[in-house]
């Protein structure tokens, strides 16, 4: 894993600088003002983003709120239920590892006076418009957890995300103008402080956004490693759970999560599978499976999720479709048989699939659309957006905010906003976590798709997949199969063999 984005690291830190300018905030002294607010004034009198005002807002305050570290953080009422949540997942799970074998996430570190969460992110998500209520999409604040130690700050391995509505807690702005905001910010000189505060100021992008505008918390942690340096053997596991608010509690509270079925429960419950068979083979939902908008009913959801990595290709079973769909001979809820059979039923009914045109491509989408199955899709150490550590030294920065794939990705995302922006119709299909779809002029040979590392259609016999046939590599790589992996028709993309 390390190879692989290292090898994309030049390519990457250049697209993620440039994207930083329009649907991402990136710079380190932005962020850091954008939490702390050091400089806030009558221009810009927003309180910021730090996780105690987003969390337990004192209203009216003149100056900026002390930040809450973490054992306040999980003594206040608001939060007391994640914590008590994380408790659970963590019993649960020691039942599934040696504990010879696997060290657990160090939860006293977590809840530290010592440690709190710093916002490492700001990620513009108004693509994701077909699925918010009015329409606008998402904006999502990304928060590290930092320990201060003797020996300086140590990030720990996990992420707070709070997704916002996109124009915030009211109606007073249009998703035309939401877009406009942003698509303008993307030309201001300013960088830094300045910058935060234009962000911030009554015409930025940042102004509606508050604590009213939360719609969910979700969490994603290493819950523990694999230590059995003996056997060579590698490995993490990340605990991945969603919680919305909570009005009769006054808590947040755990909640299904978006697209993460729960595989177990529909393979047990004969009559609930069988429901999830009919409702997911039906050619109207085929289609927006197929463009990567299903919305899974919460029926059929899990309510949290372990994210095993590395999987490659060699550990098929820890992914959220095994045991759901296969040949006919392993007894799958969804057979090869059924899916082509669906297939044909919808291109009768005049569908044109863009993606899923085989039961190869139906597998790898089912697990593509579920949080687990994406974050175990070549991301930096389990996540997508690892973010920017403003406490850190600059030379221990990382080269980039975000995975290959989430730069990849910006191209699509910023399509869609300069859509809503212009008061067009947007286009929210999407490829794969790992192959997103081009957009604009994207040159075709754009490293982070189909550079080195990149995930390609792995012939076999002179055919390749028709799901994955699009999938090439860049001049001077060729398709070839992951060492030590299983036979599948996807491989990766190296430098061709002389």
């Amino acid at each position: 894993m390390i190879a692989l984005i290292g090898g994309l690291v030049p390519l990457v830190a250049g697209a993620a600088e440039e994207s930083s300018r329009a649907l991402t905030v990136t710079d380190p002294h932005t962020l850091r003002e954008l939490d702390l607010r050091d400089h806030r004034n009558e221009a810009s009198p927003h309180p910021g983003f730090g996780l105690g005002q987003m969390l337990d807002p004192q209203p009216g305050e003149a100056r900026p709120p002390r930040p809450l570290d973490n054992a306040r953080l999980f003594a206040s009422p608001t939060v007391s239920a994640l914590r008590m949540a994380l408790d659970d997942e963590f019993q649960r799970y020691q039942l599934t590892r040696p504990a010879s074998e696997w060290t657990l996430f160090d939860r006293d570190k977590l809840a530290a006076p010592t440690t709190r969460f710093m916002l490492a992110g700001i990620v513009n998500r108004m693509d994701r418009g077909y699925v918010a209520v009015d329409g606008c999409g998402e904006i999502r604040l990304i928060y590290r957890p930092v320990q201060e130690t003797n020996d300086g700050a140590q990030r720990l391995p996990m992420t707070l995300n709070l997704v916002l509505r996109a124009r915030g807690a009211g109606d007073a702005l249009t998703c035309r103008e939401v877009a406009q905001r942003w698509l303008a910010a993307e030309a201001w000189p300013e960088v830094g402080a300045d910058r935060a505060r234009r962000l911030l100021a009554a015409e930025g992008p940042l102004a509606p956004l508050g604590p009213a505008a939360i719609d969910r918390l979700e969490i994603n942690l290493q819950i523990a490693i694999q230590r059995n340096a003996a056997a060579g053997a590698f490995g993490a596991d990340y605990l991945l759970k969603v919680f919305r608010f909570d009005r009769t509690s006054g808590r947040y509270e755990a909640a299904p999560m978006e697209n993460q079925i729960d595989r177990d429960r529909l393979l047990a419950d004969h009559d609930l599978g069988e429901a999830f068979k009919r409702w997911l083979l039906q050619p109207d939902t085929l289609t927006a499976f197929d463009r990567g908008t299903l919305i899974i009913p919460d029926a059929y959801l899990a309510r949290g999720a372990i994210a095993a990595t590395p999987t490659a290709f060699s550990h098929a079973s820890e992914r959220p479709a095994a045991g759901l769909v296969g040949p006919a001979t392993s007894d799958p809820l969804i057979s090869d048989a059924d899916i082509v059979a669906a297939l044909q039923r919808a291109a009768d009914r005049g569908v044109e699939l863009q993606s899923v045109r085989s039961p190869a491509g139906f597998e790898r989408r089912l697990n593509d659309i579920t949080c687990s199955g994406c974050h175990q899709t070549l991301g930096i150490g389990g996540f997508h957006f690892p973010g920017v550590d403003w406490t850190a030294d600059p030379a221990r920065r990382a080269a980039a905010a975000g995975s290959p794939h989430f730069i990849a990705d910006q191209d699509r995302r910023r399509a869609i906003v300069a859509a809503v922006g212009e008061g067009r119709s947007p286009n929210y299909a999407r490829g794969f976590s790992d192959r997103p779809e081009l957009r604009g002029t994207a040159a075709a040979g754009d490293g982070p798709r189909n550079g080195w590392g990149a995930s390609c259609g792995l012939s076999h016999a002179g055919i390749v997949d028709p799901s994955f046939r699009n999938w090439t590599c860049a001049a001077g790589l060729s398709c070839q199969p992951v060492r030590g992996a299983k036979a599948f028709p996807i491989g990766m993309c190296f430098v061709a063999p002389r």
